[in-house]
């Protein structure tokens, strides 16, 4: 598939958006009060035939903020130590510009207009990165700022299975006790389920899109109506 290509189908089968894959490791469950302690981003890609793929995995550690809470049972689940010396951590800021630096060279390369994060119980993992946005200052993000894909909903639909898991070991990915509350393999895993769901549903989305030709929709990539809540002052 050449870039062109690509790019086209890319930005065709998300109206516009290219999905991240996040997760993010803390030190609980508030994203106003908690630390954000790990981040990683998965990029999702075509391969040659048209399927999506998981991509490169960008992760980092992260340094607590000034004052900001720890709970001791979050960091049992995670286990990472905030504070060991060799851990390479870097600042809430610079851990998101890399990120998103890597998430709008993706969105380039797609032609998409928007990312939109892709996780498991995707709603935490936005709050974290919104809170962190707005903490360390960060102008302007590349993810929307409410919408989401969330693979808990789409496992539960296609797989019946909620727990990640349970959802990818259904689906034949395997699944590392000793290697999950890890961001990057987390956020790997849930990129593979992800992908897994998606190409199932080729077929249907290649109905839909005809239908959608049918009605005069579009003419191309990425033309379809945008919905009011699409539009925000950073798109």
């Amino acid at each position: 598939m050449n870039n062109e290509q690509g790019a086209g189908r890319m930005a065709r089968r998300f109206r516009g958006f290219l999905p991240v894959v996040v997760d993010v490791e803390t030190g609980g469950f508030n994203c106003n009060r908690d630390a954000l302690l790990q981040i990683a981003a998965v990029m999702i890609e075509l391969d040659d035939s048209g399927r999506l793929v998981r991509g490169p995995t960008h992760s980092y550690h992260v340094k607590p903020f000034e004052g900001a809470n720890i709970e001791p049972a979050s960091l049992q689940v995670n286990k990472i130590d905030p504070w060991h010396p060799l851990r390479p951590a870097i600042d809430e800021r610079e851990a998101l510009q890399r990120i998103f630096k890597e998430v709008r060279a993706g969105m380039q390369r797609a032609g998409c207009k928007r990312a939109i994060l892709v996780g498991h119980n995707s709603w935490f993992d936005l709050s974290f990165v919104n809170a962190t946005v707005a903490r360390a200052g960060v102008k302007r993000c590349p993810f929307h700022p409410f919408s989401s894909f969330d693979t808990a909903t789409l496992a539960g639909a296609a797989l019946g299975q909620t727990v990640l898991a349970k959802a990818a070991t259904i689906a034949g990915l395997g699944w590392d006790t000793a290697s999950a509350h890890s961001a990057s393999y987390d956020a790997e895993r849930t990129a593979e389920l992800f992908c897994t769901i998606c190409n199932e549903l080729a077929g249907s989305f290649q109905w839909a899109e005809n239908r959608a030709r049918d009605l005069g929709w579009h003419d191309g990539p990425g033309d379809a109506p945008e919905p009011e809540t699409d539009l925000d002052p950073d798109a």
